[in-house]
């Protein structure tokens, strides 16, 4: 199958209005897949759909939620209405407070667990459950380098992305074969706006070696075939930063099925 047959015929971005959103949202209308952006502010959705109905002939709708809200997958699913979705991008999931847990009010760490966990995995099942009947799709979860291990400013961030991890690695195994995909899609410092908002916070300067957020994009939708795990800036038998290689999970998450066929049973 091409692209727009095996993901199509169309695609929900979560947080697309900029970044890695905004690029993943060209990338997939480039491919003439119909886009529904989904992101809170409602300014830069409207301009960035307007850029890709004109430069591409695909339909493009946005829905400005707040993904942090109780509520956020019944207003998502609201927007979708009865279209057919065949890809689900989840890009909102940064952390724009960089600060220790107790130094910041328990809302905000709530709030962004609800965003980067409960949001995430509502949506995943909501769109993952037709893509199954169909026997294609795909789901995409953008997740951080983070998710490998805690660290300092990082308590309730780095949790949510390791839940993203296992989570994704546990989707791929229960949904391969039934012809959907499933990829987490770890980046490494990233050069988007809200990264350089936060830097400017904290007047520090930008560093070295951040990545372009239009090839991160497109190794993720690349890869997505390949997953479940594809890690920035590392080959799939490189374990570098990860501890242990992409390649290596993946014969551990098969190997884990095996040995557990006697009590679950086996996958499709």
């Amino acid at each position: 199958m091409n692209f727009s047959h095996r993901y199509g015929p169309w695609a929900v971005i979560a947080g697309a209005s900029e970044g890695t959103g905004r690029a993943f949202a060209r990338q997939v209308a480039a491919q003439g897949v119909n886009c529904i952006l989904i992101a809170r502010r409602d300014g830069p959705l409207t301009s960035l759909a307007e850029e890709i109905r004109a430069a591409y002939p695909i339909e493009c709708v946005t829905a400005t939620i707040d993904l942090a809200a109780p509520d956020a997958l019944e207003r998502v699913a609201d927007a979708v209405g009865k279209r057919e979705v065949g890809l689900f991008i989840s890009n909102a999931g940064s952390d724009p407070h960089g600060m220790r847990f107790l130094d910041r009010d328990i809302g905000a760490w709530v709030d962004l667990v609800q965003r980067n966990v409960m949001t995430m995995m509502r949506c995943c099942h909501y769109f993952a459950e037709p893509m199954r009947h169909r026997g294609k799709g795909g789901l995409l979860l953008v997740n951080s380098g983070a998710c490998y291990g805690g660290a300092p400013h990082m308590a309730a961030y780095s949790a949510s992305k390791a839940f993203t991890l296992c989570f994704a690695e546990a989707l791929w195994g229960e949904l391969r074969g039934y012809g959907v995909h499933v990829l987490t899609l770890v980046m490494h410092m990233t050069d988007t706006p809200e990264f350089r908002r936060f830097l400017a916070a904290k007047n520090l300067p930008i560093p070295d070696g951040v990545a372009d957020p239009g090839k991160v994009a497109a190794l993720g939708l690349e890869r997505l075939a390949h997953g479940p795990i594809q890690n920035w800036g590392l080959e799939d038998d490189n374990a570098g930063y990860a501890g242990q290689s992409a390649g290596g999970r993946r014969q551990r998450v098969l190997a884990v099925e095996a040995a557990s066929v006697h009590v679950f049973g086996k996958s499709s």
